[in-house]
């Protein structure tokens, strides 16, 4: 058997960025309240509402974990990014998606990040993202969702979630709601578990990622609730993003990076 030369590209590692200027590279996290983006050119995380708008005024294209208005999400997109992109070449993007519901949310941004005309896309879920280790517990916390995650060895085995983020809590819906959502969620996770991996990541102390984690009605109520340590990662509200950054250096820096076909997806 004879095996094909390799060309002489394919060993070529990928400089770390900002000094690598053969390529691009985006880390995106798109919430239903905030749309976080992380560029190699730009080296700091952009923050911005998720609005995006039409004749119609103001609308908000991303809902609860799914993308409701993919040409407002295109829009929104090419507003915040579109003019940091180089004119030449095509970026490597790494977007986090929710754990449950991905399929259908990975569809649908698919087709909004084409404005960015990315050569490649690889989706990771936002609890992967914020930790790569396991067995661990993530609550992500969000403003219209909020998730439980549990994770090994940086797989998910096992994953929760309610409708009900930051922004549902008024006078009529206080704090409890979502503690009390959360609770109900582990508890179901250990019941159903025939391993001890969910008991054992809840007593090292979960991870509280999103912007519920600097509520501390929230984070006050649910320590107490799940009588276990809580562990807020730092800046919660930008983790996710952050992990996938992290991702996307290290996608950059392997070997095959500049080999990986276009608009590639990886669950």
């Amino acid at each position: 058997m004879t095996t094909a030369p390799v060309p002489r590209s394919a060993h070529t590692r990928h400089r770390s960025w900002p000094w690598c200027r053969r390529c691009h590279g985006i880390a995106l996290d798109l919430g239903s309240a905030r749309t976080r983006a992380w560029t190699s050119g730009r080296r700091m995380i952009l923050d911005v509402p998720t609005v995006t708008f039409s004749g119609a005024g103001a609308t908000h294209p991303v809902q609860r974990g799914a993308i409701v208005d993919t040409p407002g999400t295109a829009r929104m997109l090419d507003r915040l990014l579109g003019h940091r992109l180089p004119r030449f070449g095509r970026p490597l993007l790494i977007l986090t998606t929710p754990v449950l519901g991905g399929i259908a949310f990975r569809a649908e941004a698919r087709i909004a990040v084409g404005v960015l005309r990315p050569r490649t896309v690889l989706t990771v879920p936002t609890a992967r993202a914020v930790a790569m280790a396991g067995p661990l517990l993530v609550v992500d916390i969000g403003a219209h969702l909020t998730e439980v995650t549990l994770l090994t060895d940086g797989a998910v085995t096992d994953a929760r979630c309610t409708t009900l983020g930051t922004s549902d809590l008024d006078s009529l819906i206080p704090p409890a709601r979502i503690t009390e959502a959360v609770v109900a969620m582990v508890n179901a996770m250990r019941d159903q578990d025939p391993t001890s991996q969910t008991l054992d990541a809840l007593q090292r102390g979960a991870l509280l990622a999103g912007g519920g984690a600097l509520r501390a009605d929230v984070t006050h109520r649910l320590t107490g609730q799940l009588q276990a340590p809580l562990r807020p990662v730092p800046a919660p509200h930008t983790a996710a993003v952050r992990g996938a950054a992290r991702l996307l250096q290290a996608a950059h820096a392997h070997p095959a990076a500049s080999g990986i076909p276009d608009a590639a997806h990886h669950p």
